[in-house]
Order: structure tokens, then sequence, then C-alpha cells
């Protein structure tokens, strides 16, 4: 574990603060859920991810979605690639997720790209493809997206309705 240098005192209601370089360096904002973890003598934060308790789940999930119509398919949370399937997958899974796309999750956009053209899914990584974005929406806040990429075919009704499945589906699942 790498060491900063900082000390905090806990406040007499078990409060400490985090420093505002170590947010900003790991993208914790006013209202992020973090995990807290305790290990022998330490205890470790980690940020949340609702998406994460369906990560099994959403594994299968684009598999099943690949296997029907061959065409490559990524779930992210906010942070990070949690689930893909197609010939993206070692590439992208487990990935930080591109300033574009975590603009478009913040916006809650929704983006059909029928011609060819470059996108960023992941820092420091453009393709050039068609592709259906969603953002995954629960409990009216935006937690992540389901993409669907084509480097050949069109994107079709067929793409975007699967896309749109998929997000309001994970978006419900993770409400109950």
């Amino acid at each position: 574990m790498e060491t900063t240098g900082v000390v905090r005192r806990i406040d007499d209601l078990g409060r400490i603060v985090i420093p505002k370089e170590i947010r900003r360096t790991l993208g914790i904002k006013d209202g992020t859920s973090l995990e807290i973890f305790v290990e022998k003598d330490m205890v470790a934060l980690k940020k949340h991810s609702s998406m994460n308790n369906l990560l099994h789940f959403a594994e299968v999930y684009v598999d099943s979605i690949y296997n029907s119509i061959k065409k490559d398919i990524i779930i992210t949370d906010r942070d990070n690639v949690i689930a893909c399937a197609g010939g993206i997958k070692k590439e992208y899974l487990n990935k930080p997720i591109s300033s574009y796309l975590e603009d478009c999750i913040e916006k809650s956009n929704i983006i059909v790209e029928k011609e060819l053209n470059n996108i960023s899914i992941i820092q420091g990584k453009q393709e050039e493809c068609r592709y259906v974005i969603n953002t995954v929406i629960s409990n009216g806040e935006s937690i992540g997206a389901v993409i669907m990429l084509s480097f050949d075919d069109a994107i079709g009704d067929l793409e975007e309705k699967t896309v749109q499945i998929a997000s309001q589906f994970f978006g419900k699942h993770i409400e109950e």
C-alpha cells in the first residue's frame, strides 16, 4: 500500500477527512459511496459500485447477447468496464473508462452513431466503429452504461433496442 505522508485526526464523532489531493486523484466527489474494509491493522476505503454486485450476472448477460447477435458489447459502472464480450474483451475488461464516456454517463446521454466514427470508451484508446450508448439509471442516478460496438455492420433497431433493454434491466435490478 502506498503511503501519502498525510496524517489526520479522528474527530469526536469518529470522522476523518480524506485530503483533497487524494479525493481528486481517485475521483471521489461529494456523494460518492465508499466501501470500508478492515485487514489486520489497516482500514481501507474503496469507491463503491452498485454495478459490481451484478458482476457475474453482467458477464453472462453480455456473453449471451454477443452469442446471439455477434456485436461487441460493454457494461460499465461510473469508473471501469465491468463486463464485455466480443473481440475487445481482453483490451477493455476492468479498464478505466474515458472522460468522454464519464461525461455521457453524467449527462445520461443516449447516443446512436450509425456511421463509422471515432469513439473513446476506455482511457487512451480510440476505435472507429458504429455504436450505441445507453446510460444505466437506478433510483434516478446515472450509475453506468451499456455500449454496443459494430466494426463492420450497420447499427439498426435491433441493436438500439438490445442496449436499451439491457440498460433498463440493470437499472431496475439494482433498485431491488
